[in-house]
């Protein structure tokens, strides 16, 4: 056997590696300050000439630091091999994996079962919530090394600084005996250290999780009842292959990622190692998770046990939750970070703003109510989240799918209503395929249906929108048409485990979910533009990129698209509904051949890809003589493919006429708060600290003077409406805030301040909730996290002279910035908290947050009123943009029409904060999404004074 499980290292799609193929998405970065050197060296005595190549690999830590990385090799086979020595954790490691051997044959059969389930799903946990947990904190905060420093690890005992030296000793003759080369663990950086560590805690799980899972699967292996002998050969030779076919993934993929990102060494430190995704990377997207648990359900078919089926199923399940939560979150922030905002010094030759919205104007009689142009188009179709039931497309969706679904409820299951609701779904998937495919053809032939619009007066836009909503509407029918048949036919079965009853529906269940998947990486590949066709009826000079699912296949709907509809038909066993599986694939072949190929070719031309990742890597798998024939036979189907196309050629006349009479009497059917955890620590030292000798003070940047005044609402008494100018703190939304603390000089290092809303806790010496985050520690490197240090000035600053008790203080600093901050409207104070607890020792003056309206009435008047008022909302909006991006010079723009980092774009907090604010200045709401796609002030300034156009009469 190879490697215990998969190893989601191997899983990743590098963005900095060098495709073998230049046509398969084609990325190349290395990482700044890392490089690669080699030397040849020859013989010096004459007798021969040999060259000696050394390639050396630099890695960079995260503090900059650049060394030499020794090559590491997998540990596992030399643990396995009796001929090789053994150190102390191989020791460990194979004690542990002959105690669950052991215990196999200890435990009696039936209870054998259930423990090794147990078991098993005990490492799987340690796998891919443990490591999980562990590999998260130390991408987000250097969390292991953060540890390995505290404990003083790797501190030379020569220095004194070492508290446990014979841990050191055990430590480094560990790794040393680990490295079969050069390498000086007294110099190495303690974040290269603390890989291999982590690396000898890695293989204890990974090959526990991997035997305690072959050890369940041996528990339950059994021959099923009346299973045929030919059934049974056929049952173990496939079981077998996939085994096998696990292992070579496996292989290949150590071979193409190496040791370095089989261990999630990133995560730790980076290295140039530029790799070629060849071989397994080609065949599927990460490997390692989908294809690479192949050997899974091979071990399952072996056993004959649904048990160890499900577990498998489950097991696999939790490896796509820990790429999910783990991997891709790493590999996003590591190797695909949100590039810098562009910095404009002067107005951008593409950048116009709105007709009658220039400084300069020339004209008097451009109307301030003048409807405008939205940028860009913001409110998709796809998705739940973007269902609105106020447009009509969704309204006329939903309320079609409650009367067919309604419909299918009620009416009985008799053989009759089977067959309509079969002849339905078949309607609707003809119209699908056929109907709408004629409309794209003629469409790319000669823009038949933009011309429709554009005769009544209507834009392209507005064709656009309106094919949008058909498609859509249509598309939701012919699935929801084909769910209702299905859901006819199927009847629940009497003996689950009858046959292959069960076998079928987990199958069938498998094949639904791998369409969803196929959906939804097709809609991330090509979205709401692609999925639409919208090179149908734009020419954006769109350039073809292969990336997500058609790195692997060209056309995706033509093998996996429709294996939904073959897992249905496993699942109800109908041979109707298997008829209309077949059919649907058929229409979907004839829709790529005959509508969508040619349009392609006709728009891409010579970009297009002959050969997909995963046709290539077979075809360099064949033997000679096969790819010989293949050659052959694909010239007699080219010749039968020109030969089928102009027969189509010279039926096509007669088609039109009958498929346009179709599409006009479809169109005109057509036409008609988070739970809180109380905690509760209290300190053992903490009678020996008196309260009275620290404080916490506050400095923000102050509000606008709007802010007191809107206070005032002309309903209080006399006295009540004139607000307490001095002792009223309010500070702007989203500026950082500056907290000032003193403490005695023998406070606690681990002492720390949160913020908080005044009205959140009940008492005023403990603190009762989490601070979720919003929280600084007064003195640096006192908890093993990068982040909670951010935001710390100065810390101990001795205050000259004691106080009036005779108490020596001490001072310090801190600023409150970004997530630290709360981002909304309210009453807030700081807490400081004693020793890591959460008793409070000092708590600030409360203070309040607010977002000062926008004073329409501050608006200077003039010529064109519709100008001087969007530039008053540019320059009141600008700063309060700039805070919500946290002031980061890399997102934050500098004027109105810089555009703002793409980090809005990738982390949706910050559009979150600027719609709220919006909401909170002008009274209107906007979508998140608006700000994205808006991407500068002067953008959002032209949609508020839009939406003010419509909602009030302000001119």
């Amino acid at each position: 056997m190879t490697r215990s499980t998969d190893n989601p290292g191997a899983a990743r799609q590098r963005k900095q590696v060098n495709e073998k193929n230049s046509n398969d998405a084609p990325h190349s970065h290395t990482h700044a300050g890392v490089g690669s050197e080699s030397s040849h060296r020859e013989d010096q005595d004459g007798k021969k000439s040999r060259a000696h190549e050394t390639r050396k690999t630099y890695g960079r830590t995260r503090g900059g630091e650049v060394f030499v990385v020794p090559v590491t090799h997998d540990r596992i086979p030399q643990m396995l091999d009796p001929r090789q020595p053994k150190n102390v954790s191989d020791v460990i490691v194979l004690t542990v994996l002959a105690a669950h051997i052991l215990a196999l044959y200890a435990l009696p059969s039936p209870l054998s079962k259930y423990a090794f389930a147990a078991i098993y799903l005990f490492w799987r946990a340690a796998y891919n919530v443990g490591i999980g947990v562990l590999l998260r904190w130390q991408s987000n905060d250097n969390t292991l090394v953060a540890w390995a420093r505290k404990w003083q690890l790797f501190e030379l005992p020569s220095t004194g600084k070492n508290p446990r030296p014979w841990l050191y000793n055990l430590l480094k003759r560990e790794c040393e005996t680990e490295i079969h080369s050069e390498f000086d663990f007294d110099s190495a950086p303690i974040e290269y250290n603390t890989w291999l560590v982590f690396r000898r805690f890695v293989d204890l799980i990974l090959l526990c999780d991997f035997v305690s899972y072959v050890l369940f699967a041996i528990a339950c292996t059994h021959t099923p009842a009346g299973e045929s002998a030919p059934m049974t050969v056929t049952r173990w030779l496939l079981g077998l292959a996939l085994v096998g076919f696990n292992v070579w993934v496996k292989l290949d993929a150590l071979r193409v990622v190496k040791d370095y990102a089989w261990y999630w060494g990133d995560f730790f430190f980076l290295v140039d190692q530029e790799l070629t995704f060849d071989g397994v990377f080609e065949m599927a997207p990460h490997p390692m998770y989908s294809i690479g648990y192949a050997g899974y359900y091979g071990i399952s078919m072996l056993a004959g046990s649904y048990a160890v089926l499900f577990i498998s199923i489950f097991a696999h399940a939790c490896q796509f939750a820990f790429l999910v939560l783990v991997e891709n979150p790493h590999i996003e922030k590591t190797y695909n970070p949100p590039t810098p905002r562009k910095r404009v010094e002067t107005q951008e030759p593409g950048y116009e703003r709105s007709p009658g919205t220039s400084p300069t104007r020339e004209s008097q009689d451009s109307s301030p109510t003048a409807q405008q142009p939205s940028p860009q188009e913001i409110h998709n179709l796809l998705g739940l989240r973007n269902i609105d039931l106020f447009r009509n497309t969704d309204y006329s969706t939903c309320l079609l799918l409650v009367y067919l679904f309604v419909l299918a409820l009620v009416t009985p299951q008799g053989p009759v209503w089977q067959f309509l609701f079969i002849m339905h779904a078949f309607a609707w998937r003809i119209w699908y395929t056929v109907g709408l495919g004629s409309i794209l053809h003629r469409q790319s032939e000669d823009k038949m249906w933009t011309r429709h619009f554009v005769k009544f007066g209507d834009t392209t836009n507005e064709a656009w929108r309106q094919w949008k909503g058909m498609y859509h509407i249509s598309h939701v029918l012919c699935y929801a048409s084909f769910i209702a048949a299905c859901w006819k036919m199927y009847s629940v079965p009497v003996d689950w485990s009858y046959g292959f009853v069960l076998l079928r529906h987990v199958i069938g269940a498998s094949l639904i979910a791998l369409q969803i998947w196929t959906a939804m990486s097709i809609y991330e590949s090509l979205g709401e533009f692609g999925w639409f066709f919208g090179d149908f009826f734009f020419d954006r000079g769109v350039k073809l990129n292969y990336t997500s699912i058609y790195r692997f296949l060209n056309n995706p709907e033509r093998i996996i698209g429709t294996a939904g509809l073959w897992g249905a038909a496993l699942i109800t066993w109908s041979k109707s509904v298997f008829i209309l599986a077949w059919v649907s694939h058929l229409l979907t072949i004839g829709f790529l051949e005959f509508v969508e190929q040619p349009h392609m070719q006709k728009v891409y031309g010579e970009s297009l890809r002959n050969e997909a990742g995963l046709t290539r890597f077979i075809k360099r798998s064949l033997p000679p003589y096969v790819v010989e024939w293949q050659s052959s036979a694909n010239k007699v189907m080219d010749q039968t493919s020109q030969l089928v196309e102009e027969l189509l050629d010279a039926a096509r006349p007669k088609l039109a006429a009958g498929v346009s009479t179709i599409v006009r009497d479809t169109t005109a059917l057509f036409n008609k708060y988070p739970a809180r955890l109380g905690i509760s620590k209290s300190a053992l030292d903490l009678a020996t600290y008196d309260p009275a000798h620290y404080s916490v003070t506050v400095e923000g940047e102050s509000s606008s003077g709007s802010a007191l005044t809107e206070r005032s609402s002309g309903k209080e008494g006399t006295a009540g409406r004139f607000p307490s100018y001095l002792n009223t703190m309010i500070f702007e939304y989203g500026a950082p805030i500056k907290v000032k603390w003193t403490a005695p000089s023998n406070h606690s290092k681990k002492d720390w301040i949160g913020l908080y809303m005044v009205a959140d806790n009940r008492s005023r010496e403990v603190t009762d909730i989490s601070s979720l985050g919003r929280w600084i520690p007064t003195v640096p490197g006192q908890y093993e996290s990068t982040t909670a240090d951010k935001g710390i000035l100065v810390s101990d600053i001795p205050i000259q002279g004691p106080d009036s008790d005779g108490i020596d203080l001490v001072k310090g600093e801190m600023i409150f910035s970004g997530d630290k901050l709360w981002w909304t409207q309210g009453v807030f104070e700081f807490r400081y908290h004693h020793d890591g607890n959460h008793n409070v020792m000092a708590i600030s003056q409360p203070f309040e947050i607010h977002v000062a309206r926008f004073d329409e009435e501050d608006v200077p008047a003039g010529i064109d009123s519709h100008a001087n008022y969007q530039d008053a909302v540019e320059a009141a909006l600008l700063p309060v943009v700039q805070n919500c991006l946290d002031r980061d010079p890399d997102i934050a723009p500098g004027k109105p029409s810089e555009p703002w980092g793409s980090h809005v774009e990738r982390d949706g907090k910050y559009a979150k904060r600027i719609v709220y604010a919006i909401r909170q200045m002008f009274g209107i709401e906007f979508a998140p999404a608006v700000v994205t796609v808006d991407g500068r002030v002067s953008n959002l300034a032209w949609r508020i004074c839009n939406a003010k156009q419509v909602l009030v009469s302000f001119f």
